[in-house]
């Protein structure tokens, strides 16, 4: 959307990256640290920020309708919502995951809580909260 003049990204225009993995961000600062980590290799879609109602940000104004209208046009199987862990980035994950209710989609959102390397006395408690709300079964 943003990043390019093209319609496409080099990213996304490159057949190599999994055509059935949708990531959603609302920067392309997030995209490209999404990038450098190097675990994912799917398709982006780029949001014009977040949803901010009391600053007049709705959907319309950071691209909702163009992300349904390329989820309309493309086989996607699966919705990656990657957005900050802020008042307004949950707002958005939060929109768009009701929008895709009754599709034929999985949505996921990425994981947030306790960095890698982090001790838990410095960690905050409502990252805390997020890691023990999101936690995973090992057996």
């Amino acid at each position: 959307r943003a990043l390019t003049e093209e319609p496409v990204c080099r990213l996304c225009s490159n057949p190599a990256r999994d055509q059935s993995l949708l990531c959603v961000v609302g920067s392309p600062a997030d995209m490209f640290a999404i990038e450098q980590a190097g675990s994912y290799r799917g398709l982006y879609f780029l949001l014009s920020g977040h949803l901010s109602p009391i600053d007049g940000i709705g959907p319309q104004e950071i691209g909702v309708d163009e992300l349904m209208a390329l989820l309309d046009s493309r086989p996607v199987q699966e919705v990656i919502l990657a957005n900050n862990p802020t008042v307004e980035g949950e707002a958005t994950a939060c929109y768009i995951s009701g929008l895709l209710e009754n599709r034929e989609v999985a949505v996921s959102r990425i994981a947030h809580g306790v960095p890698v390397g982090g001790e838990l006395e410095y960690v905050d408690g409502g990252t805390l909260s997020h890691a023990f709300n999101g936690r995973l079964r090992l057996r």
